[in-house]
């Protein structure tokens, strides 16, 4: 099972184990991170499950979809690591990822 340490918005850090497959928003979401809304339920339509991603595996995430990369654009909060939680999902090679949640827009 992936690994994914995961920062919340008072810089408290927790880890755990996710299932293969799950995209980081439903890891987040499911393990009582309540802060990151994901109001749209992972259909890439809104961007409230916007994280921001260790910088050392941003060569091992799918690349960015142009709705993804518009939706970013509409946050006050967006940096070179911003990404939508829902648009990863976790595998193997991902395991160990930091995630922050992203401050509230």
């Amino acid at each position: 099972m992936p690994k994914l340490v995961v920062t919340n918005r008072e810089g408290e850090t927790s880890e755990i184990e996710v299932e293969d497959g799950l995209t980081v928003m439903e890891a987040v979401r499911d393990n009582g991170f309540d802060e990151l809304l994901a109001l749209c339920g992972g259909c890439c339509s809104c961007a409230t499950c916007h994280v921001y991603v260790d910088p050392a595996f941003k060569d091992k995430l799918p690349e960015m979809s142009e709705d993804e990369d518009d939706l970013l654009e509409s946050s006050d909060h967006r940096n070179e690591t911003s990404r939508l939680s829902c648009q990863i999902p976790l595998t193997q090679e991902l395991s160990g990822m930091k995630v922050t949640i992203s401050p509230e827009d």
